[in-house]
């Protein structure tokens, strides 16, 4: 059944008050445009590919760790249970939460990185714009228009998803997603939905990998209030369990928190529309001053000890140079790129723009066969 006008907040996006889609289409009968959406998104090539393409660890250092596709599902997951309790469009906060990742490269940030070097004569490398121009005209399904053809409203949550990572510059570009406008109260709550699963869930993958250091983590306040909790409450729990119960505490505290501090700001403002939303100098999807204190110093943890990690550096650094020598023999040699993709390209693209959209649209796995096709005398071609 799809969500009804009744069923939402006041504030919530509504399907009926959507801006439409770059080409016209007639409406499904039974459908939504975001449930359309979200379907486009699940059946798109580039979705199927998050499976192969890492966030932290590279795909061969072992099956456990998080890939961008279980990422992407558990942001999601985190997203719609908030959107829930605000009353928000469940169906749109779906088809966003998915969509978010499509832009990015193998090698998780390490791809993105070394793209914006090799383009910055070329206005740069950014994920979430890489993500519009995906589902913009890089996806090919359709004889009535090329790309996926989403709702202006998937479009904006992709091309205004901000993080600690992402930057509103890029979007000077895309006039129609207007760069001082607010995103939806759909698109913010996935924005925060990421940053609480990758919060979390990199902390799980660097304690299981043996990066990070449970003793190491009783110095960080939140860490040990919780874990606290968990022993008082499952005294004889192991460390495995105790591991995951810690984390599944923390991530409710986060959402709980959110959920709250949301609501109070809603109503502080006087928000009952969605075009107050987009006005708003601030996001109104926050968690409180006091968490944001507490969340500050496992952050900074996770920085310190996991993302500038020896062993994860050194992946990085590899990780680069394999994208930085393909780039550049596609450069010398722009024949090697698959004749197909270079039809799907926009006409004022360049060289250097084609094949970075055929490098970021290729998984971890086969980045390192190409590789080894390209500069291994031994392996087959």
């Amino acid at each position: 059944m799809n969500i009804t006008k009744s069923s939402l907040a006041e504030y919530a996006t509504k399907p009926e008050i959507s801006r439409g889609r770059r080409y016209k289409e007639k409406e499904h009968p039974y459908r939504s445009p975001y449930q359309r959406d979200r379907d486009r998104i699940i059946h798109s090539a580039a979705f199927r590919r998050l499976e192969y393409k890492t966030q932290v660890f590279i795909i061969h250092e072992g099956d456990y760790y998080r890939t961008r596709l279980t990422h992407t599902l558990e942001v999601s997951q985190i997203a719609r249970t908030i959107g829930k309790a605000l009353g928000l469009n469940e169906e749109l906060i779906e088809a966003i939460a998915l969509a978010h990742d499509l832009g990015h490269t193998p090698f998780g940030h390490a791809g993105e990185e070394i793209l914006n070097e090799l383009l910055k004569e070329e206005g740069g490398f950014n994920h979430n714009i890489q993500g519009l121009r995906v589902v913009d005209f890089l996806e090919i399904r359709y004889p009535e228009f090329i790309g996926l053809n989403l709702s202006w409203e998937v479009r904006e949550g992709i091309a205004k998803h901000s993080t600690s990572y992402d930057s509103k510059e890029a979007l000077i570009d895309f006039p129609d997603l207007n760069i001082e406008e607010q995103p939806t109260l759909e698109a913010q709550v996935v924005d925060i939905a990421d940053e609480i699963a990758y919060d979390n869930h990199d902390l799980d993958d660097g304690l299981t990998s043996g990066l990070l250091s449970g003793k190491a983590l009783e110095d960080i306040e939140l860490w040990r209030i919780k874990k606290r909790e968990i022993k008082k409450k499952y005294p004889r729990a192991d460390s495995q369990i105790l591991k995951f119960l810690v984390i599944r505490s923390l991530i409710n505290l986060q959402v709980t928190d959110l959920i709250k501090y949301t609501k109070f700001l809603l109503k502080k403002h006087k928000i009952d529309s969605w075009e107050k939303v987009k006005k708003r100098k601030e996001r109104l999807v926050k968690f409180s001053p006091q968490l944001n204190k507490l969340r500050k110093p496992l952050r900074k943890f996770l920085y310190q000890n996991l993302y500038l990690n020896r062993r994860v550096l050194r992946m990085t650094e590899k990780s680069k140079r394999f994208i930085r020598e393909l780039f550049l023999n596609y450069y010398n040699n722009p024949w090697q790129i698959p004749e197909e993709f270079q039809k799907r390209k926009n006409k004022k693209d360049s060289l250097k723009r084609i094949i970075a959209d055929y490098i970021a649209g290729m998984t971890d796995r086969f980045a390192l066969e190409e590789y080894k096709k390209l500069f291994d005398p031994y392996e087959r071609v």
